[in-house]
């Protein structure tokens, strides 16, 4: 299954292989067989990038689960940052049942997202509002990432493991845990999104 919003950007890959293919085959030209393969490839590697397989939310009503594929950068007492790499699945999911209270995008600039000067990137902001107290999931573009997508809408209802947007080719989610809720990752940790429980909540 390719990622919702993905279409268009793969057609116009398709487009371009196809053209650049029909070129090399009447002229001959270097030029237009370097464009074939190289947009083939990139086109190969974007299918790859942009797939979007199911998920089964993982743990019970009371559990959090990765809002992302990645892996661990760091984790507060407050929150978790996941850092995805190329190679994985850049689809993004509701960490928590709730009620999509804020969604807010932020320009900025694309410096990679494992460094400090990544806190001035691009972002979009999501704010659910859940049993258990606000929940913050930022998305937040690197150095390749130039696009993040939301599927969900203010005031709508979204459940655990939903789909709720992605950041195409990066690159980052950033995610709050309320209070009374035990964070179950550490640093370094491979989590996969919808499925991997990072938090659990304990005073409920």
């Amino acid at each position: 299954m390719i990622a919702k919003g993905c279409a268009q950007i793969l057609s116009t890959l398709v487009i371009i292989s196809f053209i650049s293919g029909i070129l090399y085959l009447v002229y001959h030209s270097v030029l237009a067989l370097t464009l074939f393969l190289f947009f083939t490839v990139f086109t190969l590697f974007s299918l790859f990038f942009f797939r979007d397989p199911e998920r089964h939310a993982g743990g019970d009503h009371w559990d959090m689960v990765a809002p992302a594929d990645g892996i661990v950068m760091s984790c507060t007492g407050h929150g978790v940052s996941i850092f995805m790499n190329l190679h994985d699945v850049h689809v993004n999911r509701a960490p928590i049942d709730g009620i999509v209270k804020c969604i807010k995008h932020e320009s900025g600039s694309y410096v990679p997202a494992f460094k400090k000067e990544s806190k001035n990137n691009e972002r979009n902001h999501i704010l659910l509002e859940s049993i258990y107290g606000n929940v913050l999931v930022t998305q937040i573009a690197g150095v390749v990432a130039r696009r993040i997508v939301t599927y969900i809408t203010k005031d709508s209802k979204v459940v655990k493991g939903e789909r709720i947007g992605m950041i195409r080719y990066g690159s980052r989610v950033d995610v709050t845990v309320p209070p009374g809720c035990d964070i179950l990752v550490s640093d370094g940790d491979k989590v996969r999104c919808g499925e991997t429980i990072i938090a659990r909540a304990v005073e409920y």
